[in-house]
């Protein structure tokens, strides 16, 4: 699907970073440093929802070379595990993260974003070099 290692490389950053942006804006509505807004929660949500979905494809052999990269060996020498990862965090948004920002409930949002946050966390400590 890539026609070179920079290329893969480039997608996941990019589709990394917009779902990292808006993971950020529902959580700074969940601890109170933004103010609440239901219809830019759900907006936001739905976003991290599609793009959640675009990286994990874009770490194929090979692609652990060719642009810099926070992205540690493990991924590649321990793929089902990373697949596992993924997979697990695709379900929390899809399943608790977006449910909650879609209800309009400021409570619902709290409840649901340090769980999804958790799981964001737990693949960054395993498979992510710290910057």
């Amino acid at each position: 699907q890539f026609a070179m290692p920079e290329d893969a490389i480039k997608y996941r950053q990019s589709a990394l970073t917009v779902m990292g942006t808006h993971f950020a804006r529902l959580g700074a509505m969940a601890d109170g440093k933004i103010p609440y807004d239901a219809a830019a929660a759900s907006a936001d949500a739905d976003v991290v929802l599609l793009v959640s979905r675009l990286p994990w494809h874009a770490f194929g052999p090979g692609t652990d070379k060719g642009r810099e990269t926070a992205a540690r060996p493990e991924i590649w020498q321990e793929q089902a595990r990373f697949r596992e990862r993924s997979e697990v965090l695709m379900a929390q948004v899809s399943d608790v993260l977006v449910p909650a920002a879609r209800s309009g409930d400021l409570g619902q949002l709290k409840a649901a974003f340090g769980p999804t946050a958790q799981r964001c966390k737990a693949c960054h400590d395993d498979f992510r070099r710290k910057r």
